[in-house]
C-alpha cells in the first residue's frame, strides 16, 4: 500500500503560498492506519520502547496505537494548563512568538525507553522540546517517528544525533512531486 497516496496537497492552505499536506483521508482509511501503524513500529520492533511520547493533537492519533503495536505505554504532552497533575515546562521560541508544552512529572523515568511520534516533521521545534522535555528524566530517546517529513523545512537536522524515521518525505513544496 501506497501511503501517499492517502496524503492530499491543498495549496494555499492556511495561507497563500503554502502547500498543505492533509492526512484526513489516510486517516479516514481503516487499512491505511493500520499500515501506517505497522511500518512506523518496523524500525523499533525489538528495541526494547517501553513509552511513545507525542505532543498534541495530531501526535495522539499515532502515538496511541503505535504504543499498542509496540507494546508500550503512551504519553501525552500537552500545552500548558491542560494536565491535571504535576506537570514539567518546557518553552522555546517560534518564528512570531513562544511556546510552552508540559509532560507529568512521573510520565518516564530514566529505566524508560523512548520513541517519539507526530504526524509531520517540518523545522522540528515541537519535537525539540519533546526530547528536552524526555530529557529532564534521563530517559532513553531511541528514535523520533513521523507520517510526514517536509524535508526542505530541515527538522531533521535540529533533531540530531537521533535516529529519525519518516514514512512519507517531501523534498519541496510542490504538489505533485
Amino acid at each position: 500500500m501506497n501511503l501517499r497516496d492517502f496524503v492530499r496537497s491543498v495549496p494555499d492552505f492556511p495561507k497563500p503560498g503554502i502547500m498543505f499536506r492533509d492526512i484526513t483521508p489516510l486517516l479516514g482509511s481503516a487499512a491505511a492506519m493500520r499500515e501506517a501503524t505497522r511500518q512506523l513500529a518496523l524500525p523499533f520492533q525489538d528495541r526494547g520502547i517501553t513509552k511513545v511520547l507525542a505532543a498534541e493533537a495530531r501526535g495522539f492519533v499515532f502515538g496511541v496505537p503505535l504504543a499498542m503495536e509496540l507494546g508500550a505505554g503512551f504519553v501525552p504532552v500537552r500545552k500548558p494548563g491542560k494536565l491535571p497533575f504535576q506537570t514539567h515546562r518546557f518553552s522555546y521560541d517560534l518564528e512570531y512568538g513562544a511556546d510552552s508544552l508540559e509532560i507529568h512529572t512521573d510520565a518516564i523515568s530514566a529505566d524508560d525507553r523512548v520513541l517519539l511520534v507526530d504526524d509531520l516533521l517540518a523545522t522540528g521545534g515541537t519535537m525539540e522540546a519533546c526530547v528536552k522535555l524526555a530529557g529532564l528524566k534521563n530517559a532513553e530517546i531511541v528514535g523520533a517517528a513521523f507520517v510526514i517529513e517536509l524535508a526542505f523545512l530541515k527538522g531533521r537536522d535540529r533533531l540530531q544525533p537521533l535516529e529519525v524515521t519518516s514514512l512519507i518525505s517531501y523534498q519541496t513544496e510542490l504538489a505533485d512531486e
